[in-house]
């Protein structure tokens, strides 16, 4: 087989690809036996008919077709692989020669990474804000910590924010009542947003007794999207009284015996978690920095199918109607002019930013080892709600692992980033490990060569 690849443009190729028939010959044994097991030809048992009779029954023509259909694929990855291209998406192949029993020839448009030049990763300056601890953050924990051990009391004032109420609801549309949106004794805390937009709002400055009414849009069931006349009823209000901060809180909500011990152990909570907020901030300006350092050409037609999922995914519910899409950009103060301009250019974005990371992989020699990939999908199954093995199941149907693998891929790549880059907080102080060596070097891929395994195959 004789392959050569045209550059159509940067982020595009032509591959064209000729197969001498001798090639071909394990691929008409294989369409000979297929096409045997549809027909019985007396004098020979079920699949053993001759190449000849199997010819006469079905036509030469018929099983060329068969035999360049299944060829074509093998002989594409054939010629990808001996090239040393990276294909996005599927390729348009077109048979542009077939001479019976000398060769066939076709052609392979495909999409391809475009060459990227990577910056020294040493050489990026990323700067975060500092961890800092203050006595209100540590004062809010402590309160959060109250509020579970605190005891609600009925009170004969209006509501107020923080207060609990015992409400009833019902509404109406043109005069109308709306079905199923009546509820009785209901329990809300004031201030908190979880029920419908305008309540809390209502019931601030009602006491036991009093109603009133408001306009809000259903945000579910039937009439989900219209305005409603909703009247809300104040049945009780209580507020919720906090255990007092001292040694006896703390020894009946921690294992600490005194107040001290308990905010000291809460001040080291809330540095934690700001330590988390920090490595994600840190994790979010390599790459953004990255992004905005490293120039390439976008392919068009990669572009173009992020572009069409999201709007796909912006219309599926509402039917695919585009005047209701019209309408609700419109409610929101957009227009489709601004809605496609935003969704082209996060599009792009999205592109850039997975080809960047890809070719980071590469140039890294990252490897995903099955440890990788397993940790990460009993993390999406956790989030799902559902058994990992069930998670993989559904993953292999859909044909998504590969998805899952790049994604994978591409986190580890950016950890390797973070780890080599020169992150500090803006007191100077150093934030992440640097790598040994920047992009490039052998040494550094000799490490990360002998850190991971290839994966095989996915077992949970």
């Amino acid at each position: 087989m004789k392959s050569t690849v045209e550059q159509l443009t940067p982020t595009r190729v032509r591959i064209n690809v000729e197969v001498p028939f001798t090639e071909l010959q394990p691929d008409f044994e294989r369409t000979y036996k297929q096409l045997a097991q549809q027909v019985r030809v007396p004098g020979f048992r079920p699949g053993k008919a001759p190449a000849k009779l199997i010819e006469a029954r079905f036509g030469r023509a018929a099983v060329l077709q068969q035999v360049v259909n299944e060829a074509l694929p093998s002989r594409y990855s054939e010629a990808v692989t001996s090239s040393d291209l990276k294909p996005l998406g599927q390729p348009d192949i077109e048979v542009t020669k077939l001479d019976d029993g000398e060769n066939i020839t076709f052609t392979a448009e495909v999409d391809v990474r475009p060459a990227i030049i990577l910056p020294d990763l040493e050489q990026l300056k990323i700067t975060v804000d500092p961890i800092e601890v203050n006595d209100d953050e540590v004062d809010a924990e402590l309160d959060s910590l109250r509020a579970r051990f605190g005891t609600l009391t009925g009170v004969e004032r209006p509501a107020a924010k923080g207060d609990f109420v015992s409400i009833d609801l019902d509404a109406t549309i043109d005069g109308e009542t709306v079905e199923g949106a009546a509820t009785e004794g209901l329990s809300h805390e004031v201030g908190s947003g979880q029920l419908i937009e305008g309540l809390d709002d209502a019931i601030v400055g009602l006491s036991a007794g009093e109603s009133k009414s408001f306009t809000t849009k259903l945000a579910a069931g039937p009439q989900a999207g219209k305005d409603a006349e909703v009247t809300v009823t104040v049945q009780s209000v209580k507020e919720r009284e906090l255990p007092e901060a001292d040694d006896e809180f703390a020894q009946l909500a921690s294992e600490y015996d005194t107040i001290g011990e308990l905010r000291e152990k809460l001040t080291e909570q809330v540095g934690r978690t700001k330590r988390i907020q920090q490595a994600e901030k840190v994790r979010e300006v390599t790459l953004e920095t990255l992004v905005e350092q490293v120039e390439m050409p976008l392919p068009e037609a990669v572009v173009q199918a992020h572009i069409d999922n999201a709007l796909h995914n912006a219309l599926h519910g509402l039917d695919h109607d585009e005047n209701k899409f019209a309408e609700s950009l419109a409610e929101k103060g957009s227009s489709r002019a601004e809605f496609d301009a935003e969704t082209r250019s996060e599009a792009e974005k999205s592109v850039k930013t997975q080809l960047l990371l890809d070719a980071l992989g590469d140039e890294l020699e990252i490897q995903v080892g099955q440890n990788d990939l397993t940790q990460h999908l009993v993390l999406m199954a956790r989030q799902y709600g559902i058994p990992p093995q069930q998670l993989v199941q559904f993953l292999q149907q859909n044909n998504q692992l590969p998805a899952v693998f790049a994604d994978v891929r591409r986190g580890m790549a950016l950890a390797a980033a973070v780890r080599a880059a020169a992150a500090r907080d803006t007191a100077g102080n150093r934030r992440g490990r640097r790598g040994r060596r920047g992009v490039g070097s052998r040494r550094g891929s000799r490490r990360g060569r002998r850190g991971r395994g290839r994966i095989r195959r996915v077992t949970l």
